[in-house]
């Protein structure tokens, strides 16, 4: 059987974003000699070699399924745990996450049920593996700490570096560049400790791929390069498509097209020679925008209809072939037993007896089967009406009413433009030092128990939340419905959220860290849509936002900064401390304002 260590190197095998991984020194002699003469003693840990040594997702598919299938023969509970594993892994290569999910689950159950804590460690982070490429950051992390959390109680610290390491590379994708920078350092040293240089080349490599967001080009592009060489050695092809796709971004941002087209194409022959689905579709776009830049309309056009055909998901017809199948069935024993019924009687009254007697017995059976079939049905119904009622609140939960039931009638939003509305961001003072002093478990709990309390105080006042990025709040008033008030209402929140982060430090407690914050706000038009097919995220766009962005970044600790135009709504309603012209990025200068609070409005005189 195979042990923890290598399956679980093996569900680690995908990065960047997904997993980090091992090389096994499996060769395609295994898969030859298991197909020329299995042996039956030892056909299950040959499945389970075979698959986790292959590259290509469609045969990790076919190894596993055969493996599971021979476990579930033998009653082989640990050897079912392992390829369920690996068939998860397998169904999140070739981008179905439901399946995915659906096979690491029952791993997991196995797991707590046989009592393997290593594996039960390892099964969380792949499931939060899951759920961050799928784009579900906040389950991703609630299982990435779960994972780490047993994964530390252990003592290996070996697989918790590998933990470690898809932690800061979900932080990455989510733009929480420093955390995800302390802690891909952190487990970089881990694997260098225990001498696993490939899983120190993929560090090395997502180290490159934050350089390049921080505009360190030469360091990221030398970091990829150096990733790239150790990974072809090891035929590591869904880490190498990631990174000859960061390699198009750093030479795109430098402005050289020719290069960016180069390092794209050979991003999209390696998905494409090894069926690496999860990423075509990214890369698609990608080399669309490329050749639109660079003026090629056709060649544009035509990765954009590629990168829209992965995007579309593919119907599951599976339930309406088995309703077929059964209605034949049905409508053959039918006809079948009145062949039997026409054929008894022409026999003799005896027979026809006989016949009557079976024809009233299958009858009854069909009743009977019937009737529990529409009780099965009716409970059918209950149990789909309960989850549609489920998902009809999670979608309420995710995007405004109006915005939801647009999308549910019409399968997609029309944007629109909203001419007065106001913009909020908040920020963490020096959240990047905390980032790197905290473990991921009193990061994420800290966080969330700022951002809770801004979910209460924007629902309070009427806001509309539009998104949260690493440790920034952003909401809006004035979307989706038009209000006379937008300004005075977001300036009412940003008051009542200063005034708890000052109550909360007040509070301090040893379970959860404190903050300062800083918000900015600015007025203007805006237009407010919903993006993308899946993970749907209402969102709004517009020059008005990025100077509310602007105004948050030159606020200070515990203030809140305005622009001159949210300013002139509410100076009638609001005390405000002028700073002056201040110098904004790609703005100029621009008079930024410090609100102290409420005016004060004394009451007339009454004779």
């Amino acid at each position: 059987m195979k042990s923890f260590g290598e399956i679980f190197i093996f569900l680690i095998l995908l990065l960047p974003v997904e997993v980090i991984a091992q090389n096994f020194p499996l060769t395609d002699s295994i898969e030859d000699v298991y197909e020329s003469n299995p042996a039956p003693e030892q056909e299950l840990n040959q499945l389970l070699d075979i698959a986790v040594a292959l590259k290509n997702p469609d045969s990790i598919h076919i190894y596993s399924s055969r493996a599971i299938e021979v476990a579930k023969a033998s009653s082989n509970e640990e050897g079912l745990l392992n390829a369920f594993q690996i068939h998860g892994v397998a169904w999140r290569y070739k981008a179905d996450y439901t399946k995915a999910l659906e096979y690491l689950f029952m791993a997991l159950e196995l797991a707590e049920k046989l009592n393997i804590p290593e594996e039960i460690g390892s099964l969380n982070i792949e499931i939060g593996n899951v759920y961050s490429v799928s784009g579900n950051n906040e389950l991703a992390l609630v299982y990435y700490s779960r994972g780490l959390n047993v994964l530390r109680e252990q003592g290996n610290d070996h697989l918790f570096g590998k933990g470690l390491f898809n932690l800061a590379d979900d932080m990455l994708k989510n733009g929480m560049i420093d955390s995800s920078f302390a802690y891909t350092k952190e487990a970089q040293g881990i694997f260098r400790k225990h001498k696993d240089t490939l899983a120190e080349a993929y560090a090395l490599g997502n180290l490159g791929m934050i350089y390049a967001r921080r505009g360190e080009n030469k360091k990221a592009g030398n970091h990829l390069i150096a990733a790239i060489d150790l990974l072809e050695k090891e035929k590591d092809y869904s880490a190498i498509t990631e990174y000859l796709s960061s390699m198009a971004d750093i030479y795109l941002d430098d402005g050289n097209e020719r290069a960016a087209i180069f390092y794209g194409e050979r991003s999209l022959e390696t998905a494409e020679n090894y069926n690496l689905r999860g990423n075509l579709q990214d890369i698609h776009l990608k080399l669309s925008n490329i050749y639109e830049g660079a003026g090629n309309t056709a060649q544009a056009f035509d990765h954009f209809k590629q990168y829209v055909l992965y995007k579309d998901s593919i119907r599951n017809i599976q339930s309406i072939e088995e309703m077929a199948n059964l209605r034949s069935d049905f409508e053959i024993s039918r006809k079948q037993i009145q062949v039997d019924l026409l054929n008894e009687q022409q026999a003799n009254q005896r027979n026809v007896v006989i016949a009557v007697s079976v024809a009233l017995f299958l009858i009854a059976l069909l009743a009977f089967g019937l009737y529990r079939r529409n009780k099965h049905i009716g409970r059918t119904k209950k149990i789909i009406e309960k989850e549609k009622n489920r998902s009809d609140l999670l979608l309420l939960n995710i995007l405004p009413q109006e915005t939801a039931m647009e999308l549910k009638e019409q399968g997609k939003v029309q944007a629109k433009r909203f001419e007065a509305v106001t913009i909020l961001f908040t920020d963490f003072q020096n959240f990047t030092h905390f980032s790197e002093n905290l473990s991921p478990e009193e990061l994420v709990k800290s966080v969330d128990f700022y951002f809770s309390k801004f979910d209460e105080i924007v629902e309070q006042h009427g806001l509309e939340k539009i998104k949260t990025v690493g440790d920034a709040f952003m909401c809006a008033a004035g979307v989706p419905f038009p209000v006379e008030d937008h300004a005075e209402r977001t300036l009412a929140a940003a008051c009542d959220m200063v005034a708890f982060v000052k109550d909360a430090k007040k509070l301090d407690t040893a379970d959860e860290t404190r903050f300062d914050i800083r918000i900015g706000i600015n007025s203007g038009p805006v237009v407010a849509g919903v993006v993308g097919s899946k993970k749907w995220a209402y969102d709004i766009w517009g020059d008005a936002v990025n100077i509310a962005a602007r105004m948050e970044s030159c606020s200070q600790s515990g203030e809140i900064n305005i622009s001159e135009n949210t300013y002139d709504l509410i100076k009638d309603k609001f005390d405000c401390h002028y700073r002056g012209e201040i110098m904004v990025k790609n703005k100029g200068m621009m008079k930024m304002y410090f609100v102290i609070g409420r005016k004060h409005i004394s009451q007339p005189n009454v004779a």
